[in-house]
């Protein structure tokens, strides 16, 4: 009886908070920019375990992670599964936010971007891209004004750049009327640094480009906050 009762008094227990202080309380009275990563977190999560309340265990995805600690680890499935008290079902909330966060972030950045600008694209494509771990290779579809048709995933998952599907490339590009096409992919050790492969495959698509008059303006390669283009890199002059 006595332990059932200091588990009913257990102050660090949700339940037992003062009112103002639980996360939806706070949310609800104050706005979501007044609580902390973890209470944010905790109102997703909803429910602790046996051995932790809910911003216990918040707390603990944030620090749990060997690499990826705060609120990038919500991008690594993998390491949401190693923590005590995230099962599948949490850890498929905590991804779902992850991405919608970041298509938030390229919603409100497609407002300015601009496709003639290197940077611009890069920013765009960044947060989507710098977290996989093989790369993915996008294919950016233009008008005649160099205006956005559409983007499409060419790979995804694949582990260089030498497998990009260069039949379907074109196809695509047919497919959406181009007139021109820009090229970005990821380096999943976060080093934009072109290989001898991303030169040759850049070359060769460059130069079928030109051939069926939608020519390839840049290649833009994406590491971990940086970027290069190849167009700025001279690569593309050449042809």
């Amino acid at each position: 009886m006595e332990t059932k009762l200091e588990e009913t008094k257990n102050p660090l227990k949700i339940a037992n908070m003062a009112e103002e202080e639980k996360p939806v309380t706070k949310l609800l009275q104050k706005g979501a920019e007044h609580l902390s990563d973890a209470e944010l977190l905790a109102v997703l999560l909803k429910t602790g375990t046996t051995k932790q309340n809910v911003l216990s265990l918040a707390q603990a995805v944030l620090n749990a992670p060997a690499v990826h600690k705060g609120l990038i680890g919500l991008n690594y499935i993998t390491e949401l599964l190693q923590i005590d008290g995230i099962g599948t079902v949490k850890a498929a909330q905590l991804l779902a936010v992850a991405e919608l966060s970041k298509r938030m972030a390229r919603s409100k950045k497609m407002e300015s971007l601009q496709f003639r600008n290197a940077e611009d694209i890069a920013d765009y494509f960044m947060e989507e891209l710098r977290f996989l771990e093989k790369e993915c290779v996008i294919a950016i579809f233009l008008d005649s004004a160099s205006k956005l048709i559409k983007y499409v995933k060419l790979t995804e998952g694949t582990v260089r750049m030498s497998l990009v599907p260069v039949r379907e490339l074109f196809i695509e590009a047919f497919r959406y009327h181009a007139v021109y096409m820009i090229l970005v992919h990821n380096h999943p050790s976060g080093i934009p640094e072109p290989s001898e492969a991303d030169l040759e495959i850049t070359k060769k698509i460059a130069f079928l480009g030109k051939q069926l008059e939608i020519p390839l303006l840049d290649h833009i390669i994406i590491g971990d906050t940086t970027f290069t283009s190849l167009l700025e890199r001279g690569i593309i002059h050449e042809i």
